[in-house]
């Protein structure tokens, strides 16, 4: 039996294109539908690929359809709107959510597609941009086994890990924990680098030491060049971090959690937009603080 498949992919936006650009080099058979259509046409001319204008004729013919779109909303007018997906695929298709969005959309997506005799995975993703290029994303997932099972040949061609995490809406909470420790950890790094900086310490020098010891993180590895020179046009967006915060801060209500430390974060960012930086990348809470030193 042939592990390549018929797939339609859904949002082409940072990390959508280069994913589906990946099915193509896996090769699986993959039409692209992107809400701006010029877009796809880009897309499906690099890769050699179809694309369609009407999103139901795009996924009538797949076996998996894959979504990467916005928020909670979108999800809910193409997932559940009557002219969606639920009621215009066919049974036993198999639909893969990377979108970042709410522990609850997800179980009412799942379990109208259950009803529809479908299959529903929820599976947001880490590794931002470059990890959408390279191929080398962390998923996060949530559903049935089985349905886990039967997706991980198209997981495999841009995830460099995948697992599992527990029933629907289980992906969904994985990113939220994901996000908060992100949040403090960039904070801790932004307000580091802001005291080196006032102390008369080479920045660069500091970094080079203490990223050999327990301060050690992706993001200290990946960002601290980028921060010491303020270049933060590039990366995860802030206007993209206060969406999962806030998903993180509604969840965090209905469940009990206490996240005193991701909601103080949460209003930093707030000051970032104030600044103009709601597309800097997250890293650009060190600019906050230098904005309050001057």
């Amino acid at each position: 039996m042939s592990n390549k498949h018929s797939i339609t992919f859904i949002g082409l936006g940072v990390m959508g294109y280069p994913m589906a650009g990946h099915l193509c080099k896996n090769g699986h058979t993959v039409t692209a539908y992107n809400r701006t259509s010029s877009r796809a046409t880009e897309w499906a001319s690099e890769y050699q690929s179809s694309h369609h204008t009407d999103l139901i004729k795009a996924c009538q013919s797949a076996k998996y359809v894959i979504t990467c779109i916005g928020n909670d909303n979108d999800l809910r007018s193409v997932y559940l709107d009557p002219n969606g997906l639920l009621k215009n695929c066919p049974e036993k298709t198999i639909f893969i959510d990377h979108t970042t969005a709410s522990a609850n959309i997800a179980r009412e997506i799942n379990e109208a597609a259950r009803l529809n005799g479908q299959c529903f995975l929820d599976a947001p993703v880490s590794g931002g941009e470059q990890g959408a290029i390279n191929g080398q994303l962390t998923i996060m997932c949530g559903g049935e086994e089985a349905t886990f099972n039967a997706c991980k040949g198209i997981l495999n061609c841009y995830g460099r890990f995948y697992q599992l995490m527990g029933p629907s809406g289980s992906g969904q909470l994985t990113k939220m924990v994901n996000q908060i420790a992100i949040a403090g950890l960039i904070e801790g790094l932004s307000e580091s680098i802001h005291f080196a900086q006032l102390a008369g310490l080479d920045p660069q020098r500091v970094i080079d030491v203490i990223s050999k010891g327990a301060a050690q993180s992706w993001q200290m590895e990946n960002r601290h060049k980028t921060m010491i020179s303020g270049d933060y046009n590039h990366g995860f967006a802030v206007d993209l971090m206060r969406k999962d915060l806030a998903i993180c801060l509604n969840e965090a209500r209905q469940i009990g959690a206490s996240l005193p430390i991701t909601a103080i974060v949460d209003q930093l960012y707030g000051e970032v937009q104030s600044l103009g930086g709601g597309r800097w990348d997250t890293s650009s809470l060190l600019a906050r603080l230098e904005s309050k030193a001057k």
